[in-house]
């Protein structure tokens, strides 16, 4: 990784949607690396897999065990009640339901308005908060098509909430074009820049033995990858790019 990459910018705060997951958690490293205050967000909208809720505190909590640079730039944890968003969705993320593509063309794992809600609330806190940046893990390589995924949605909600809020913000995406293996590597690489010995190694470690994606929140069963059915969408996702990543080719 580039001196530039990893120096710090103009701006100098920023808030990541942080649910605990492969790629909020490697995006939780990007955004220590590059920038002094750092806090983080999670949302509790009545998901299945909420056992993420208790797994990003001990991504937390091992990152501050872990690498001391990173610690001292860590700031707030957030989690807010978005209850209404379960209520109002009828998908196998907030239903006892079987994982299936719509006749939309889209997974039923697809929450309508999830990320924009989500980042709405997100810069409704940076803005009492005086962050400036919002870092998000949304990707158009390895997803499911969700349309609030996509860069399009993101940069015009960047303009939408920037025009709203008379804020100027910037919302971060740093996995956007890159694959599951990509974003192992990334963790890696950020490890490594991270002034720990062994970092890069250790970040891995940490985002195989702490960080939670299975959307069944199975946490019993642990392969190479980290713990999960192994079967779920988000499972097979983050299996794939571990074993290109493993591999030392390309993801998905």
């Amino acid at each position: 990784m580039t001196a530039a990459a990893t120096r710090t910018p103009q701006h100098s705060s920023a808030l990541v949607l942080f649910s605990g997951g492969q790629d909020s958690t490697t995006c939780l490293a990007h955004a220590l690396a590059r920038y002094p205050r750092v806090e983080t967000l999670a949302f509790d909208y009545g998901q299945r897999h909420r056992i993420e809720l208790q797994a990003r505190l001990e991504v937390l909590r091992a990152l501050r065990q872990h690498f001391a640079a990173w610690s001292a730039r860590l700031g707030q944890d957030h989690v807010l009640d978005l209850a209404v968003l379960g209520t109002i969705s009828e998908t196998s993320l907030t239903r006892e339901t079987a994982f299936q593509v719509e006749a939309s063309g889209l997974p039923n794992t697809f929450v309508p308005g999830r990320n924009l809600l989500f980042l709405t609330l997100a810069a409704a806190l940076a803005y009492r908060r005086g962050i400036q940046v919002i870092v998000t893990g949304v990707c158009e390589t390895d997803y499911s098509g969700y349309p609030d995924c996509r860069d399009d949605s993101m940069k015009a909600l960047q303009v939408a909430l920037t025009l709203g809020m008379d804020r100027r913000f910037l919302i971060e995406t740093p996995l956007m074009w890159i694959d599951k293996a990509d974003t192992w590597r990334l963790a890696e690489q950020l490890g490594d820049a991270s002034g720990v010995a062994g970092g890069g190694a250790a970040l891995v470690e940490l985002i195989q033995e702490h960080s939670h994606s299975c959307y069944l929140g199975e946490r019993g069963q642990r392969h190479a990858w980290g713990y999960g059915c192994g079967a779920c969408p988000a499972c097979e996702l983050r299996a794939r790019g571990w074993a290109a990543y493993a591999a030392g080719g390309a993801g998905a």
